[in-house]
């Protein structure tokens, strides 16, 4: 029995038109651009240089800082280059470009490691060599995550919520690939010591439900969740699955709890005993502008473009384009931008859905308070941000917004909240690194 946590709300969860299409592969593009920065954490150097010809399945970035995780061909050919090139999150970094001969010929290295079943030091191995991260959208890295959390835990719990509106990319994966995500649950398990495992899903899902609950065993519970937003956050899902309450600014561990994404233990399963690395994601593809909704097994470097394509294209003229859902999706300006590790959706909407006003007004009414999840108060959050009073606005903890939306979604004044606390916090970044640096430039006059 779930237990509820602080806030939330119901939004729609338009997820029928895709719930019931089966995941269908999207035919590789004649040429995959590979952002190296796939992740949160240090971006890799690339391995590869223009003219080298590489297998799928080939370590094409790496880098050696802890909060990393190595980067891999989706397609076999030749790289053509190695350049800044669009990412998703709107900048240019450094990505290796392939031309895909078509082949999909696999790399040497990409042959099963089941003897190491019982070695959790070669399974955190095996995951970190695949670049395994959190495939919900998150991008942490997964080795690193298992690390820092070993001896720390004594649960860990797979996050199958899927609670946003329209996604559906996870709970198909449940319904066609059961068994390997079982098995993937079970390797995270071995590597913390055959902790229990839990599994939280919204019950808007019943079909994974029970299909899951048929399989799981005693050694995984399959825990069915309330259907409501942000279910699926990491704290909101320890809290109603194990009824602890991660601290302020504090983490999963902290309440013996390590959280991992489904498609992340999917990925898991295939890295043991495929030897594949996360070279591919299962991506919904919906919105009022979609002409055929589906999901698509999509390699990593496809061009958005493709993808839509791949959907019947574009009925109407979309205004707004999302990668990810409609609460925390990330909006896209250029179709050429790539699929990503965490691209879990692809969103095009007419315009229909849109409530901004002109001159939005905060009326005190409250009501941002009442859904927060995080027991925030995101009206004078946003107050002080505005005001540009960082000093205030850190007492607030901005840093614990996990920028849900929910605060946006049920405001009736139409204030941009959660863009308002991710600027707020991208201030006190650079006011914290001002500082910094202006000690460190002390200490060196100081010691001249």
């Amino acid at each position: 029995m779930s237990i509820p946590f602080w806030g939330g709300i119901h939004p729609h969860d338009e997820k029928s038109a895709t719930a019931g299409v089966s995941s269908r592969p999207l035919a590789p593009p004649s040429q995959v651009v590979i952002p190296m920065s796939l992740h949160i954490g240090a971006p890799c150097a690339p391995t590869v240089k223009v003219g080298d010809t590489v297998k799928m399945g080939q370590k094409i970035g790496d880098s050696e800082a802890p909060v990393s995780a190595p980067i891999h061909a989706s397609v076999s050919g030749k790289v053509v280059a190695v350049e800044p090139r669009l990412h998703p999150n709107g900048s240019k970094v450094m990505s290796v470009v392939i031309e895909n001969d078509g082949l999909d010929a696999l790399d040497a290295n990409i042959v099963p490691h089941k003897e190491f079943l019982d070695n959790p030091g070669e399974l955190i191995r095996i995951i970190r060599e695949a670049g395994i991260v959190g495939m919900g959208g998150a991008t942490f890295p997964t080795a690193f995550k298992i690390t820092s959390s070993l001896n720390k835990v004594d649960t860990v719990i797979i996050n199958a919520a899927e609670c946003e509106p329209f996604i559906t990319s996870d709970h198909r994966t449940m319904l066609e690939h059961s068994d390997e995500v079982i098995e993937g649950i079970r390797i995270l398990r071995k590597i913390f010591g055959r902790p229990l495992a839990y599994v939280g899903i919204e019950k808007n899902k019943p079909d994974a439900i029970s299909l899951l609950s048929e399989k799981s065993g005693n050694d995984i519970k399959i825990v069915p969740l309330r259907t409501r937003y942000p279910q699926g956050a990491e704290k909101q899902l320890i809290q109603s699955i194990t009824g602890r309450e991660v601290p302020p600014g504090g983490l999963p561990a902290d309440v013996k709890c390590v959280v991992f994404n489904l498609f992340t233990a999917y990925s898991v399963y295939r890295a043991v005993y495929e030897g594949m690395p996360a070279i591919e994601r299962v991506v919904t593809v919906a919105g009022d502008c979609v002409a055929a909704p589906g999901n698509f097994i999509c390699r990593i470097g496809t061009p958005i473009e493709n993808v839509f394509n791949a959907a019947g294209g574009f009925k109407t003229q979309p205004s707004k384009i999302l990668m990810g859902g409609p609460m925390m999706g990330n909006a896209q300006f250029d179709l050429s931008a790539p699929v990503i590790k965490g691209t879990n959706a692809l969103l095009a909407f007419s315009g229909k859905e849109d409530k901004t006003v002109e001159n939005p007004t905060c009326i005190r009414c409250g009501k941002c308070a009442e859904v927060c999840p995080m027991r925030l108060v995101p009206m004078y959050m946003h107050m002080y941000e505005r005001k540009n009073d960082l000093e205030y606005l850190e007492k607030l903890h901005v840093t614990d917004c996990i920028e849900c939306g929910a605060c946006t979604y049920i405001c009736p004044g139409r204030l941009h909240l959660t863009q308002s606390f991710r600027t707020g916090k991208a201030k006190l970044n650079a006011e914290k690194a001002r500082k910094q640096a202006a000690e460190k430039a002390a200490k060196e006059a100081e010691n001249k």
